[in-house]
């Protein structure tokens, strides 16, 4: 039987939309050998120029390294930079979205091909099992109607959309049945779901808690202006993971009209304290180095995020995306004042978790992730990463802790 490999590029969706791929394969063994597979599949990420280089590295090195296996490229990448590298013959085949779940027939061609489909699909597939995974991925929606200056997303996943409400129930069902306990919502604008359905986030959080065994839901990330009165208040439902991820993107208001952003910063903040009052850890993206993000600005971000009750931070600097408003901005920042930018941002937020981590030490509830003699690792109900010593197999378990031991490194148990 023909080996197939699996190479994931970038964001959760990808992680689930490998797993829909996955398990799809009938006629296929899967294997984790990349370099003894027949054929490498490449989930890849466009999010920027950056990572589509990353993956062109990746093909480039595999057709070095393994030269037999017939390389196909799946992802965001196909819909961006597919036909080029199809024309240029770096891989056997091309697919996009709405292929995914076609993958074993697609893997039966024996000539190259490119089957792009169309960005209106939504997958109808349930994932019963997630390969090396202690948590389970669940995407509840697909595309994105924002505008936002620097993405190109919208163009290569689509218009929002939300997946049927009994798919993801039924899905849900069928993991939690295979002993998942944690599950993440995600999709490209996640809090987007239900506008298409005549229903709403809060409204499957309520019907997903009812489901037999599941103990934890985690959402992957929210745009502000999605957080509504419905959703609040489930804030202090006991499945609700005392973590969110709400996306600012930036705390300037000159830098957020830029980006063609919908929140502004006084509500930002509101919103921010509220969730925090009822004893949530908070993260957040941020982009640095953003054209037109000179001192002044930059400064006006700073005291703004030193306001914010925040304790994590997805920073990173803003990197050139093709075909985007973004792209066609001046002044650009040069990247060593971006890079150190970028230091100063992280510095005072890993300092706001440090000290938020130290007043949250005990009532700890961590699934933990496999491990190897005796240490383990899993995240707490605040999403931060907990690192277990026992010499009982703990792989896949909750534990309670109290008291557990806080290091600038992070935090630490032994059981």
């Amino acid at each position: 039987m023909q080996k197939v490999y699996f190479k994931t590029f970038g964001c959760r969706t990808n992680q689930f939309d490998t797993q829909v791929m996955m398990s799809k394969l009938k006629d296929y063994e899967l294997t984790d050998d990349e370099l003894h597979s027949d054929y490498i599949v490449v989930n890849s990420c466009t999010v920027t120029n950056g990572a589509d280089s990353s993956v062109r590295n990746y093909i480039s090195s595999m057709k070095r390294k393994s030269p037999d296996a017939k390389v196909i490229l799946a992802g965001c990448g196909s819909h961006s930079k597919g036909e080029t590298l199809f024309e240029d013959k770096k891989v056997f085949g091309v697919i996009g979205h709405s292929e995914k779940e076609n993958i074993n027939a697609v893997l039966k061609n024996e000539n190259p091909f490119y089957q792009i489909g169309d960005l209106e699909h939504i997958d109808s597939t349930i994932v019963e099992e997630f390969v090396g995974k202690s948590r389970a991925f669940i995407k509840i929606q697909e595309g994105c109607d924002f505008a936002c200056s620097y993405c190109i997303i919208p163009q290569v996943r689509g218009a929002a959309r939300s997946h049927k409400e009994e798919t993801i129930l039924e899905q849900i069902s069928k993991l939690a049945s295979n002993g998942f306990g944690e599950f993440i919502l995600t999709g490209t604008n996640v809090g987007s779901y239900g506008r298409d359905h005549n229903t709403s986030m809060a409204k499957l959080l309520k019907k997903m808690s009812n489901i037999r065994g599941v103990r934890r839901i985690r959402i992957g990330s929210l745009e502000p202006i999605q957080i509504d009165d419905e959703f609040m208040e489930l804030l202090n439902e006991p499945w609700m993971a005392k973590q969110m991820h709400i996306a600012l993107q930036h705390t300037s208001g000159k830098m957020l009209e830029v980006m063609n952003r919908r929140n502004t910063y006084k509500t930002d903040l509101e919103l921010f304290n509220k969730i925090a009052s009822q004893g949530y850890a908070l993260g957040t993206d941020f982009i640095v180095g953003h054209p037109g993000e000179d001192e002044k600005e930059w400064k006006i971000a700073m005291d703004r995020v030193k306001e914010l009750p925040l304790t994590h931070a997805h920073a990173f600097s803003y990197s050139k995306r093709d075909n985007t408003v973004s792209a066609t901005m001046k002044p650009e920042i040069r990247g060593n004042i971006a890079k150190e930018r970028h230091r100063e941002l992280t510095v005072l937020v890993k300092a706001k978790n440090y000290a938020f981590r130290r007043s949250h030490n005990s009532n700890l509830e961590v699934l933990l992730e496999s491990g190897k003699e005796g240490v383990y690792q899993g995240f707490d109900q605040y999403f931060n990463r907990v690192t277990v010593k026992s010499n009982e197999d703990l792989s896949a378990n909750w534990v309670f802790l109290n008291d557990v031991e806080v290091t600038d490194a992070g935090n630490q148990a032994q059981i």
